[in-house]
């Protein structure tokens, strides 16, 4: 009979060469942890538990799917943001923690009783729209993406968590085409690895993450940002706010090309991991 500690053993000698060992703890927690649907504290406390056959079948066909380097939220389907539940699958990025931080941001700077349109670009999965109007109740909030299959596990994943998001397939590149009533709030996390950056990555991000949600132009960094920019001259409200997560390496110059646009009251902030990852932008 197996037991949760053998569980955890068996994990950490066969990701060993992918992860260290506190991503294969943490990965292993969180997979016995749904499939076994017992919580991470009583995993914690009780190691010697008993794993039944079916449930240990499933763990060593996930195991098999880890060891590829797939990531464990694409082998389980589903992963939190914000608190909230959320299906992925390979047609989307993986909500990263620095992003619940931009959302936060974003729902800190309303004031009380405020209301209007807010719009997400670049949605994936619909985590930062999603996030907001399940916050901001008393906004409409509108999302666009390029990729039609991020739009249904977008528009899935609104039904889950019940709330209304006006998802829109569009190409932001395209902005002269994106008609909508004029937002109170934009928010983004656009694409923005460099192939430089590419190297630095780990190969579970680069090999199965979506990579027209991931990746631009060695020459033109800040293609998206630029885009976006320009769209929210004309669609934020005047007095309206500009929400971006960014490449650490390039805050400076994202914040040049927001003043260069006649944006006012730039503010560059740090993530919880004191990098350079976050801009707040008014509209004038």
């Amino acid at each position: 009979m197996k037991t949760i500690n053998d569980v955890f053993a068996r994990y950490k000698k066969e990701l060993q060469h992918i992860y260290d060992t506190n991503e294969t703890e943490a990965i292993t927690l969180l997979v016995i942890s749904q499939i076994n649907e017992l919580s991470k504290a009583k995993i914690k406390a009780f190691p010697e538990t008993i794993i039944t056959t079916g449930v240990a079948e499933k763990l060593e066909d996930i195991l098999i799917e880890l060891k590829t380097g797939k990531p464990v939220q694409y082998v389980l389907g589903t992963t939190e943001f914000y608190g909230l539940p959320f299906l992925v699958n390979p047609s989307v990025l993986i909500p990263r923690p620095e992003t619940e931080e931009l959302v936060e941001w974003a729902i800190s700077s309303v004031d009380k009783g405020q209301n209007g349109n807010i719009l997400d670009i670049g949605t994936g999965s619909g985590c930062i729209a999603i996030s907001l109007k399940k916050n901001l109740a008393q906004f409409d909030v509108s999302a666009i993406d390029i990729s039609a299959d991020a739009i249904k596990t977008a528009e899935s994943n609104a039904a889950l968590n019940k709330v209304d998001v006006n998802f829109i397939r569009q190409d932001i590149l395209k902005y002269a085409e994106i008609e909508l009533p004029k937002s109170s709030i934009i928010i983004s996390n656009p694409p923005y690895v460099t192939l430089h950056d590419k190297t630095q990555m780990h190969t579970n991000v680069t090999d199965f993450e979506p990579h027209t949600a991931l990746f631009v132009p060695e020459n033109d960094p800040l293609i998206f940002y630029k885009a976006i920019a320009d769209f929210a001259k004309v669609n934020l409200l005047p007095g309206g706010l500009l929400f971006f997560e960014i490449n650490e390496s390039y805050g400076e110059e994202t914040v040049k090309m927001l003043a260069g646009k006649q944006f006012k009251n730039i503010e560059l902030r740090k993530d919880m991991s004191g990098r350079d990852r976050m801009i707040k932008a008014v509209n004038v």
